[in-house]
């Protein structure tokens, strides 16, 4: 017998909103077969005992659509959940305006919640917080509104100290400080993250090599293939993804996951850039911007991204093969008789 109740129930918050109508459109069933077997899961009923044991309440609806409604339903709940974090947080520090909460309120994805907070997230202590400690932020506006060559005003950012977390010395340090202030502002914002975020689902690549110290090592010899690799992100299939992390975990392989450079930056440019810029500050703001920042936080957003997807298709192609290897007849043709421990 199935067992009734060997995994968590799925739960709801009582202010949590219906999933069941988008989930229906998602998966293209109707509404009552979300509802029931939402319902069933609430109650602690696992996938297989409602496939197989509430057909009449689910429609017929079998595991892989009952648990693509039961991890649909999580997903959207966390969703939920993170989004009243995130308002509570703002609210609670003044933050939250009506335009800011109708953006938090309209996210569709955790992705996309999470790049509207980015800017507003409590902050550990980085270049940008220290430049704005020794009061360069006037400056750094100056060169973000390109309404005035910062070089006329430098001298009065200056600050000498024998405290180094005071001290600006030189005019250099000046414009250093305030185009890190300016890099962090351009790297929180949502709309620029996701323009490099798709440059790179969309023509990233991801490549590896062997680490000079390896190249000779007997063990290694298992990742030859890797040691030279490069290839679209897009067209990468899980199992070539897993050896390359399996080889990177080994201690063998270096992997990247990068988008063309040139094209991420111009895509700042163009969002970024005033068409006739007094000096070049901003430009070095917006390649310091993707090379310390963008490319650092988005190529470890697509580790996480790519490793979960290769182990959800190894898991598939692991079903499949089993699935075909227990349903195939073990005497051939010959006829067998069959019993139904159910």
């Amino acid at each position: 017998m199935i067992s009734q109740a060997s995994n968590p129930p799925v739960t709801s918050s009582p202010t949590q909103p219906d999933f069941t109508a988008k989930i229906a459109k998602e998966l293209g069933i109707r509404e009552h077969q979300v509802a029931a077997t939402a319902k069933l899961l609430a109650e602690g009923a696992t996938v297989p005992f409602i496939s197989r044991y509430r057909k009449e309440a689910t429609g017929l609806l079998d595991e892989v659509a009952i648990t693509q409604i039961r991890d649909r339903m999580q997903q959207l709940g966390d969703l939920e959940r993170r989004r009243s974090a995130i308002t509570k947080s703002l609210d609670e520090r003044k933050l939250l305006t009506a335009e800011l909460n109708k953006k938090v309120l309209a996210a569709e994805t955790m992705t996309r919640l999470e790049d509207i907070f980015a800017p507003f997230r409590p902050k550990r202590r980085t270049r940008s917080t220290m430049a704005k400690d020794r009061g360069l932020e006037p400056l750094a506006d100056l060169i973000w509104d390109n309404s005035i060559d910062p070089e006329t005003v430098l001298k009065q950012y200056l600050v000498i100290s024998d405290d180094k977390d005071v001290a600006v010395a030189t005019p250099e340090d000046a414009l250093a400080g305030a185009r890190d202030i300016l890099a962090e502002r351009c790297a929180d914002d949502a709309e620029a993250k996701s323009e490099i975020r798709e440059i790179i689902q969309k023509t990233g690549t991801i490549s590896s090599r062997v680490l000079m110290s390896k190249a000779d090592d007997p063990a290694a010899q298992k990742f030859k293939d890797y040691f030279e690799w490069s290839e679209p992100l897009r067209d990468v299939p899980s199992h070539r993804l897993l050896a390359m992390r399996r080889g990177e975990k080994e201690g063998f392989l270096f992997m990247r996951i990068s988008a063309d450079e040139e094209t991420a930056l111009n895509a700042l440019k163009d969002r970024f850039l005033p068409a006739t810029p007094i000096n070049d500050q901003l430009d070095l703001t917006l390649t310091d911007c993707y090379k310390r920042l963008l490319s650092l936080s988005l190529e470890t957003e697509f580790r996480m991204k790519t490793k979960k997807d290769a182990d959800t298709e190894a898991v598939r192609v692991f079903a499949e093969n089993l699935r075909e290897l227990l349903l195939a007849s073990p005497l051939g043709q010959k006829r067998t008789l069959a019993i139904d421990p159910a």
